[in-house]
């Protein structure tokens, strides 16, 4: 196949700068990608990281599309690596702050803009996205979103050059409105996993797990990974399956097959349950 030669290459890739360049408004390209610091996602993605100056999607998995909530902290820890103030827009004020907090976006850096109406939120995320002050844009949206309102906040993101989430959300697990065509850079459902066991001799629950699915990404295959779920500091942690592993893919079966705890009673229940041996130490085998 004749390959096309460089006189006409050039022409061409300076013709398509220059009508990105009109889409904009004339204003310069968006500062880069921003990385999640998960290796996996980041190499599926191919600017290595989300897209700044677009839009993006997030939503539940069945039963969750309604409430969203994991798809809420995933974005929270998105915008919580931007540093600045983040614009938040919802139709009804029902935001957990100190769950936000935990996954990097604590309330000083947020403004909330309780709107009442889909078509309100749309239009306070079009206002936001205008704003170089903000970082970035949230809008959470209950039911359709049509192609013509996904397409006007792309185009205020990448005339701003912010990072703008939607977070869908619906009363049907199944609704088809969160399948139709819309014009967002990357579209994400996020669903939660059993969490690890505890770490050894530490009390507590151990860190949430999330299943990630990229549905659709310009540039990049659709995929599906298993993450901790964001920390303080707005970042994914990588999940380490070695139990899952076979004893021949180097991992000897004894490192995992036996768990040890002590078990030691409250102090008003102490001389009803500890034998006059002392301290009960159990074993378990898994």
């Amino acid at each position: 196949m004749p390959q096309p030669s460089p006189r006409l290459a050039d022409p061409v890739a300076a013709l398509r700068a220059r009508i990105a360049t009109l889409e904009r408004g004339g204003l310069a390209p968006a500062h880069g990608p921003h990385p999640f610091g998960h290796p996996a996602l980041d190499a599926a993605l191919p600017q290595g990281g989300l897209a700044r100056g677009a839009l993006h999607e997030a939503a539940g998995r069945g039963p969750e599309v309604e409430h969203g909530t994991a798809a809420a902290l995933f974005i929270a820890g998105c915008m919580a690596r931007l540093g600045g103030p983040i614009l938040w827009a919802m139709e009804r004020c029902d935001l957990f702050a100190p769950g936000l907090a935990m996954a990097g976006l604590p309330p000083d850096r947020l403004l909330y803009a309780e709107a009442g109406r889909t078509e309100a939120v749309l239009q306070v995320m079009e206002e936001g996205l205008r704003e170089p002050a903000l970082a970035g844009v949230v809008g959470e949206v209950t039911g359709r979103l049509s192609l013509s309102a996904s397409r006007r906040l792309s185009l205020a993101a990448e005339r701003g050059g912010g990072l703008a989430f939607i977070l869908r959300r619906s009363r049907r697990p199944d609704d088809p409105a969160l399948e139709e065509p819309c014009s967002a850079h990357t579209r994400w459902r996020v669903a939660a996993l059993p969490s690890a066991p505890p770490l050894r001799r530490v009390p507590g629950l151990a860190r949430a797990r999330w299943r990630l699915e990229l549905v659709r990404a310009r540039g990049a295959e659709p995929g599906e990974w298993d993450v901790e779920a964001c920390n303080a500091t707005g970042h994914l942690g990588v999940v380490a399956n070695i139990i899952d592993r076979s004893a021949g893919a180097g991992a000897s079966a004894t490192t995992v097959a036996e768990l040890e705890y002590e078990y030691e009673p409250e102090p008003e229940y102490a001389p009803a349950l500890i034998p006059p041996a002392g301290r009960t130490k159990m074993r378990r085998r898994a």
